[in-house]
């Protein structure tokens, strides 16, 4: 099976990243299968699609998005995550990374946008580096798949990744081989790989037999 290609925040060669240009020139690429994007909440506690805690990187503004309202936050280039998931169409498969504890205003959002009948999400995960996180999701919206990031796949993350409920792991391409996509799958567990430039690279993890890859450049060219 052909792993999914999704376009690490966007598609960054047209617009800042995570930007809602960014999510639209994305997803216009024929060979992108979605989205991976960062979410935070903004001063009124609006979730916004961001993954620094500051302008700074991106915007070249030294101000913290949670000092700003999301009204404030949009002519900045920092779109809401109510944007970013209607303007992705609903073919577009959605990695929806936390990047700290979601609200119930953020699960609302996601289940107004991507809920899907049986208490699940449609085409969509929520995934972070943060357990708890995880665990705030898992506790509000059980249904929902969710996968843990991590830089490696020693045996103590994918014994993490079960204990918190998850439906996989995504992980730093570095860290997957043989051996160790093996030792996911025999928990049980899906693989997803980061953050991917070059095709060859991506041919040699779907091989693996991971079900994703976050990608960007020539990788999201397909």
């Amino acid at each position: 099976m052909t792993a999914l290609r999704l376009a690490h925040r966007g598609d960054w060669r047209h617009a800042p990243e995570n930007s809602l240009a960014a999510m639209v020139a994305a997803v216009r690429i024929p060979a992108c299968d979605g989205l991976e994007f960062d979410v935070r909440h903004s001063l009124d506690g609006v979730p916004i699609v961001l993954h620094d805690q500051t302008l700074a990187r991106v915007q070249g503004l030294a101000v913290a998005a949670a000092d700003l309202t999301a009204a404030e936050l949009e002519p900045l280039g920092v779109p809401t995550l109510a944007a970013v998931v209607a303007a992705a169409g609903r073919r577009a498969f959605l990695d929806i990374e936390l990047k700290e504890r979601p609200t119930d205003a953020c699960l609302d959002v996601i289940a107004a946008g991507r809920g899907a009948s049986n208490g699940g999400l449609d085409r969509a995960v929520i995934s972070s580096f943060d357990r708890a996180a995880l665990a705030v999701v898992a506790a509000g919206r059980p249904a929902w798949p969710r996968w843990l990031n991590s830089h490696d796949l020693e045996q103590a993350t994918i014994s993490g990744a079960t204990a918190l409920g998850c439906t996989g792991i995504a992980a730093a391409w570095r860290a997957i081989d043989a051996r160790s996509s093996g030792r996911v799958r025999d928990a049980g567990l899906e693989l997803v790989a980061f953050t991917v430039r070059r095709r060859t690279t991506f041919d040699r993890l779907a091989r693996l037999g991971v079900m994703a890859v976050c990608v960007e450049a020539a990788a999201l060219d397909g």
